[in-house]
């Protein structure tokens, strides 16, 4: 389907799903109303430099707190993708730093999307975590699919406040969709990589680069999915009549000694710190397992090979001068 005369929103546009998504839209001849903090930023430079967004991209300025925000974004669209949440591991307010952005933020863009008839569907970037956290055993003959939902009892217990907030975005994203009449769909990737468009790191290439440089702060295993097929499923789950529900998008689960001897194969210069986690001695990792990919394929994604993902991601990491070798 061709986006030309089709004007759509895209929230927090300067993110690095949510830039990609921009620049696939613009590329189908998409118009893209798109929010960001602050639209004089510098940082969002580079959304105005990509192919058609001189014709077609109009950034405006919004916050997921303020109730009415994102109305001027909305107005006319037909399809609205809803990206801007913050992902952050580390925190010193859950409540203040990641559940109300989430949730309230959420709701903000639902509550705007009801004021305008023109708006035929609303795709809202969720994440795998709101899966993953319930109780269930984890074992390599587990199969992971969108039936499965996170426990926010569990998620608090173990104080996982990511996970938390998404699956109470995402539960308050349903009740709302379906009191209001909303044409939803959420979208689940696991961890995303790829090159990045935007100039600054982002949470999971970053995590890449700490693996390299010997910081272990993300633990196996990884659950990998290009970005811009997360990109191109987001379109598809908006343009498809029959798409509806939940999608999980994960390519392939990997342990982190398989990344690292990639690495060690492909890149012989790149200087790996590796001392406090040899691949070859993956202290107890999780086990790997399935995730489905049936419903993501009926969008027509074929997932993108892991192996390229992350090349893609260490040659933008060094022509972005993050890394030397």
């Amino acid at each position: 389907m061709s986006g030309e005369g089709k004007v759509v929103c895209v929230t927090g546009a300067s993110g690095f799903i949510a830039s990609r998504l921009v620049k696939l839209l613009l590329q189908r001849g998409y118009t893209v109303k798109a929010t960001v903090r602050d639209p004089n930023d510098p940082k969002t430079e580079f959304l105005r430099a990509l192919d058609g967004a001189k014709e077609r991209l109009q950034l405006f300025k919004a916050n997921l707190l303020e109730d009415g925000s994102f109305d001027s974004a909305i107005d006319g669209c037909v399809g609205v993708f809803h990206t801007a949440s913050p992902v952050i591991l580390s925190v010193n307010d859950p409540q203040a730093e990641l559940i109300d952005p989430a949730v309230k933020g959420t709701l903000n863009v639902l509550k705007s999307c009801t004021k305008f008839h023109s708006v035929k569907r609303v795709a809202v970037t969720s994440s795998i975590a709101t899966l993953l956290y319930n109780g269930t055993p984890i074992s390599s003959d587990v199969v992971v699919d969108e039936t499965w939902f996170s426990n926010p009892d569990i998620c608090k217990e173990s104080k996982n406040w990511y996970a938390l907030s998404k699956t109470l975005a995402e539960e308050a994203a349903w009740r709302f969709s379906k009191e209001n009449e909303i044409d939803l769909v959420t979208i689940h990737p696991g961890f995303v990589l790829g090159p990045p468009l935007q100039p600054n790191l982002n949470f999971s290439v970053e995590v890449i680069l700490n693996l390299i440089n010997g910081v272990q702060v993300f633990p196996s295993p990884y659950r990998f999915v290009d970005v811009r097929d997360v990109a191109n499923a987001h379109i598809q789950a908006f343009e498809a009549p029959t798409a509806n529900g939940r999608y999980v998008l994960v390519g392939r689960v990997t342990q982190r000694y398989e990344v690292l001897k990639l690495l060690r194969e492909d890149y012989p210069t790149l200087q790996l710190k590796e001392s406090r986690f040899e691949f070859e001695e993956e202290p107890q990792p999780q086990p790997s397992y399935q995730i489905s990919k049936e419903r993501a394929q009926s969008l027509g994604i074929n997932f993108t090979p892991w192996e390229i993902s992350l090349r893609d991601t260490i040659e933008s990491l060094k022509e972005k001068g993050f890394l030397k070798f």
